[in-house]
């Protein structure tokens, strides 16, 4: 693969010098290390990751034998002008998070636009994501979702991110630590009510557990059975607002007023149906029943 500096990207060997490659790794199961990615972090002249010691095991277990270099929250700042350096210097450089695809919730997002904002040219090797992976087996809708990430983890700020997003109709997906997990089910309960919910934890690995269908039916479970490993939870969004149809009497009134301000019946039907969703052919019937006597 031919690159440079402008992002252009011609197919060719991998990993190439001088490109950031974000790795999606297993979030359970070592299986789903994809070939292209295990070639990828191979070749990589350095990867950097959020725990070496896990990351390690990891790479061992692979049988790959890489350079590692600590990159986390607590160092990003240091460590992102010397991975940057790397690029310039021509070295293929891989990151990895502890599991799954990195850059969501975690220091590559910002090494990322440090990149990108730097003419490096940035390319995603695909894999595991919890998020997704989550999503796709709660049976909730999944076309339209929103990622919220780890919500505050104090209860009071918890509880006024919840009310922030009591009106998003999308299904939501959260992260939560399993000892803050009980916690987080109690506010949802509290602030938006006994929705659908599914809990995933485990995701890939043997124990694999989906846990729901709702927030009461989760919550008993996980007061009764403490939650081990990192949990996934998928929440189906608000209900949509019922809109309340005009008793007849007042639908008759308006479409009167329309035809007294010169519309004909015909006209003033479709525009009274456009603004409340009923047929033009109900209202123009309406339009021409006796009222009360």
């Amino acid at each position: 693969m031919a690159t440079g500096r402008g992002g252009i990207v011609i197919q060719g060997e991998e990993p190439a010098a001088g490109v950031l490659y974000l790795v999606g790794t297993p979030i359970g199961n070592t299986g789903d290390l994809s070939p292209r990615a295990r070639k990828v972090l191979e070749g990589a002249s350095r990867i950097a990751c959020e725990d070496t010691r896990r990351s390690g095991l990891l790479l061992a277990g692979l049988g790959i034998k890489s350079k590692l270099v600590s990159f986390h929250q607590h160092n990003q700042l240091g460590r992102i002008p010397q991975l940057l350096e790397a690029l310039d210097a021509g070295e293929a450089v891989a990151v990895i998070s502890d599991a799954g695809l990195p850059g969501i919730s975690d220091p590559g997002e910002a090494l990322v636009a440090a990149a990108r904002a730097a003419g490096r040219t940035v390319i995603c090797i695909p894999g595991p994501c919890a998020v997704t992976t989550a999503l796709v087996s709660s049976g909730l809708p999944s076309g339209r979702f929103c990622f919220e990430g780890f919500l505050p983890p104090k209860g009071q700020q918890r509880r006024a991110r919840l009310r922030q997003l009591a009106s998003e109709e999308r299904t939501l997906v959260l992260f939560e630590a399993p000892h803050r997990l009980v916690d987080l089910l109690e506010d949802v309960l509290a602030e938006l009510g006994d929705r659908p919910l599914q809990v995933a934890r485990e995701l890939t690995k043997r124990h694999e557990q989906q846990v729901g269908p709702t927030v009461g039916a989760a919550l008993e479970h996980f007061r009764h059975t403490a939650p081990i490993g990192e949990c996934t939870v998928v929440l189906g969004g608000a209900p949509e607002a019922e809109i309340s149809r005009p008793d007849d009497a007042s639908l008759r009134r308006e479409l009167a007023q329309r035809v007294a301000s010169g519309l004909s019946s015909s006209d003033a039907a479709r525009q009274l149906a456009v603004e409340t969703g009923i047929s033009r052919r109900e209202l123009y019937a309406l339009l021409h029943q006796p009222g009360p006597s």
